[in-house]
């Protein structure tokens, strides 16, 4: 009896070994950074129009299938990507420099108007998953006068 209840510990033990899905999805890449770690290395590295573009559709892509165990975009993804979409001069670059496969990404061509209202989303959104960060959003959404 007592070999028995070891085999079935041991075998319990062994078994809750497996992988475990992490609480946030950051994007996926068989290197060692995710799509987003190397998207955002590229814009706060060397910015160019072109990275700027593919930031904005991984940010889009964590914010629209966010995964994870708690299926959520991860803390402060929301705030980047929304504080990235307000900035004037993203929606005037993203016009000229995108590829057509990323414009597929938002509905419509007037990008200022997308993104203005798409930015005020995400930071409220991120208000709404994150509590703790109104300090940081709220004089945000003020300063917007929203």
């Amino acid at each position: 009896m007592r070999k028995v209840i070891l085999i079935v510990l041991a075998v319990a033990a062994l078994s809750s070994c497996g992988m475990t899905q992490s609480l946030y999805n950051w994007g996926f890449n068989l290197s060692d950074a995710s799509d987003y770690e190397n998207a955002a290395y590229n814009v706060y590295n060397a910015q160019t129009p072109e990275s700027i573009c593919r930031l904005l559709c991984e940010y889009e892509k964590l914010v629209s299938h966010p995964g994870g165990s708690r299926a959520v975009p991860p803390p402060g993804i929301c705030a980047e990507y929304g504080y990235l979409l307000l900035k004037p001069e993203t929606a005037e670059i993203f016009a000229s420099k995108a590829t057509a496969s990323q414009k597929r990404l938002f509905e419509g061509s007037d990008y200022a108007v997308i993104f203005a209202s798409r930015g005020e989303e995400m930071l409220k959104k991120e208000l709404e998953l994150y509590p703790e960060s109104a300090k940081l959003i709220q004089p945000i959404l003020d300063r917007i006068g929203r």
